[in-house]
């Protein structure tokens, strides 16, 4: 294998990576969406 298929496979590798932590971190420390209890509105309504 020649140097520059060794520094492309480097790089290609490192940039997937690098890609896949970021967005890993991102999902991760993303704090999830504050969603109105559905159930509170419906208390009034009478069940079947």
């Amino acid at each position: 294998m020649t140097t520059s298929a060794i520094i492309m496979i480097v790089l290609t590798q490192g940039t997937v990576i690098t890609a896949t932590i970021y967005f890993f971190r991102k999902v991760l420390k993303t704090p999830p969406k504050s969603e109105p209890d559905s159930y509170k509105d419906n208390n009034d309504t009478p069940r079947d």
